[in-house]
């Protein structure tokens, strides 16, 4: 038994940090003077977020409902929700919006962030509703982005919505009617 412990080796893996060839002098009175070993780590957080006031807009994303507010006291519908109204800063109630919508206005995007890097070029258009006093903004899909053209103001929209939510605004796109 006592000598399988004074045989013991830790075992090697490939995990972790691997350095070769790692400099040290051969005078310990040159240590102080060393470069520091730089190594490049994965790192990986957790990040948890609150939707708070929005909650019920990202609920209904994932329900195929697409909501958004209202304010009773100056009869204004909001495209995005906010909480309290803008004019009279009274809390608004929550409403379900259509899904059928026509362009105001759009944008072929030909950079993009991270999130939508691979799919560049795309388009972002505005949303009119009927009876909604905002726009709302979102994607345009099924559309090619060379053939981009004015005769798209004014056309229906419908909104989608992905099958499986990811709790981003991103969640609900929209087609031509």
């Amino acid at each position: 038994m006592a000598e399988s412990k004074k045989n013991f080796k830790l075992p090697e893996t490939d995990d972790g940090t691997v350095v070769f060839n790692v400099p040290f002098p051969k005078d310990l009175s040159q240590l102080k003077g060393m470069a520091p070993i730089i190594i490049k780590q994965p790192y990986h957080i957790d990040y948890i977020h609150s939707f708070g006031q929005d909650s019920p807009f990202f609920a209904g994303l994932a329900n195929g409902k697409l909501l958004s507010t209202h304010c009773k006291e100056c009869n204004y519908t909001y495209g995005t929700p906010r909480l309290h109204c803008m004019y009279c800063g009274n809390e608004c109630d929550w409403v379900e919006l259509p899904k059928e919508g026509k362009i105001h206005c759009f944008t072929v995007c030909h950079y993009g962030s991270e999130e939508f890097l691979k799919e560049t070029p795309f388009i972002l258009i505005l949303v009119e509703f009927p009876k909604v006093n905002t726009l709302f903004l979102g994607r345009l899909l099924g559309v090619d982005t060379k053939k981009a053209s004015l005769d798209w103001i004014g056309k229906k929209v419908k909104a989608q919505f992905k099958r499986n939510s990811k709790f981003k605004p991103t969640d609900v796109y929209f087609v031509l009617a």
